[in-house]
């Protein structure tokens, strides 16, 4: 394959996820940060006060043709697939590869009226693929009384990395339930990756599902997504969940300064809730932590295999780079 140097990325975009359904979610917050920048701001939504996953979509395309945009956004980007060999296992068409698997979560949520404005949680009524996922709409019980439901508590190997190296991890990505529950937002996701896989360099992903770090991303694509895990940027700086609700201006300062970003009064002053903070910690950590070739090198063998059909936060395992 042939090895693209790049120029680097000229702007850093973080971005707040919600899996939520309809259309327009104040849960979504986005916040960009340039090469040369200062500080992170928010970026604004184009329409009304609240971003669609649509306009999500558009603002990073508009962005991505005239400079390289590294975008990292807040949700898993596959499903646990080594433990069990398979994202679904005893499912007969169960995917081989993430792109199968963003296709097929699309199609699903293509086939339903429900399934409007990228909506994920559609699958929830699937006859066979329902079962695996922890959501409030499972049937409880077969017509034979045995209990209809799959989910287990699986873990991607990059969950288990973050927890191992940083005392910190997301919600297993079949858990569609309570505030950290991450699942309806992944599948949400993974609908958007579907439809962006055609244009963007997808980390640590080539569109076939193929998985190569250590190879340099073209320069003629430049929008490259990355997987974030914003909580993981805050305890990476000694930030607690405490300090982020006791002080939330407080807690982005130290966060931006852990990755030499600074914060001003300004862009932290009247900060609705905490999605904004999510949103410019991370916007932060991609450009301290990013390389200009490989992105994210993930170093450990098994961590690339398991990269390569689960995906992997960005950061889990890295070394913070020198300022």
């Amino acid at each position: 394959m042939i090895i693209h140097k790049t120029k680097g990325y000229d702007l850093f975009v973080g971005i707040d996820w919600s899996g939520a359904v309809g259309e327009y979610h104040h849960g979504i917050q986005v916040a960009c940060l340039t090469a040369d920048a200062s500080h992170p701001t928010l970026v604004k939504p184009p329409v009304g006060r609240a971003w669609s996953r649509q306009s999500v979509i558009d603002y990073l395309t508009k962005e991505a043709k005239y400079q390289n945009v590294l975008a990292g956004i807040d949700f898993a980007f596959a499903h646990p697939f080594l433990d069990q060999g398979g994202y679904y296992p005893g499912y007969g068409e169960s995917p081989p590869d993430p792109s199968a698997l963003w296709q097929m979560v699309n199609q699903i949520g293509q086939n339903h009226n429900d399934g409007a404005h990228y909506y994920g949680g559609v699958i929830f009524r699937h006859d066979d693929l329902g079962q695996y996922y922890n959501h409030h709409k499972s049937p409880p019980k077969n017509s034979d009384g045995s209990r209809r439901d799959l989910f287990v508590s699986r873990r991607r190997q990059t969950e288990i990395a973050a927890i191992e190296m940083h005392k910190r991890s997301p919600s297993p990505t079949f858990n569609c339930i309570g505030a950290a529950g991450v699942g309806t937002g992944s599948l949400a996701g993974m609908r958007i990756l579907h439809h962006l896989s055609s244009i963007a360099h997808i980390w640590p992903f080539h569109s076939t599902g193929d998985m190569d770090p250590s190879a340099a991303y073209a320069t003629e694509n430049h929008l490259t997504l990355v997987e974030i895990f914003p909580a993981l940027y805050f305890t990476m700086a000694g930030v607690s969940d405490k300090d982020k609700k006791s002080d939330p201006l407080g807690a982005l300062k130290q966060g931006l300064a852990y990755f030499d970003t600074s914060s001003t009064s300004k862009i932290a002053s009247g900060l609705p809730d905490l999605d904004d903070l999510d949103a410019m910690i991370s916007a932060a950590a991609l450009r301290h932590l990013h390389d200009p070739v490989e992105v994210f090198c993930i170093q450990n063998p098994d961590h690339k295999k398991a990269a390569a059909k689960e995906g992997w936060i960005f950061g889990v395992g890295g070394a913070r780079k020198a300022s």
